[in-house]
């Protein structure tokens, strides 16, 4: 069953269609994630603290933490719906360059994706089954891709619609266009998906470069708690704040570095 979707468009008869540009947590997502943060800063703190009072300045820190899901969770819905569009696309250019029409090219699409996700839960069949609802109630294909176009707010599906709404009214070679169209954003999906595979690679060497002083103090700790009992009292406190000041100011660094638009 496909779930309920996380981004709604306001007013007007689109109010239960998704809306791609947004992402809303439920609350039940939200108060597990700021628990789950509130919880792992504490960790944090009492291994370096080892104190639970002092460790429990940290805690309030976890109110950031559903604003860190709600943009994961978001980047990978566009990502998804992406790699959808891009799978549309090729199943389009296909149905078409076969002799079918522009109504059964997107009814064959549905079942295309639904071959490779049997369950149906991708947004893109979500959208698919749309158009071709609105097709079977006499609305032109141009303008349920165009709606879905400014709800995506995907440079590459408002590039198509607008191709596709243009040829339908100049009378142009849709089979023609269409396969010229999906070849060139396919071209550039892949480089992105590329770019982006290098991209999380480096994502996770900086994570791992962020957690090994978490890893060494942990270690530090357990082998030799009485060489690091100094860290706990007077000066040694300060030292450990200091500590958790750069290491996030680190953190900040590497997520501002990593973060490039695709």
């Amino acid at each position: 069953m496909r779930q309920k979707p996380q981004g709604l468009r306001d007013t007007g008869a689109e109010a239960q269609l998704p809306d791609y540009t947004v992402y809303v947590l439920t609350s039940l997502q939200k108060i597990m994630a700021m628990l789950a943060g509130g919880t792992l800063l504490w960790a944090i703190g009492y291994l370096f603290y080892h104190n639970g009072l002092l460790s429990c300045l940290l805690v309030p820190g976890g109110a950031y933490a559903p604003r860190l899901l709600r943009d994961y969770l978001h980047r990978r819905r566009r990502t998804a719906l992406n790699l959808q569009f891009k799978q549309m696309l090729f199943s389009l250019s296909s149905s078409l360059s076969a002799g079918r029409s522009v109504e059964n090219a997107f009814r064959e699409a549905v079942q295309d994706l639904l071959m490779l996700d049997p369950e149906g839960g991708g947004d893109m069949i979500f959208e698919l089954n749309i158009i071709c609802t609105r097709m079977e109630y006499g609305q032109p294909v141009e303008e349920a891709l165009e709606d879905f176009s400014k709800r995506a707010g995907m440079e590459d599906v408002e590039r198509f619609a607008d191709v596709f709404s243009v040829c339908k009214r100049t009378g142009g070679d849709l089979v023609e266009i269409v396969r010229r169209t999906s070849t060139i954003i396919g071209e550039k999906l892949d480089i992105q998906q590329d770019i982006a595979v290098s991209i999380a690679q480096k994502k996770f060497e900086a994570t791992a470069l962020l957690v090994s002083p978490l890893i060494m103090v942990m270690f530090m700790s357990l082998t030799a708690g009485d060489y690091m009992e100094p860290m706990y009292t007077g000066a040694g406190i300060a030292i450990s704040t200091l500590a958790l000041g750069l290491l996030f100011l680190c953190y900040l660094w590497t997520s501002r570095i990593m973060n490039i638009p695709l």
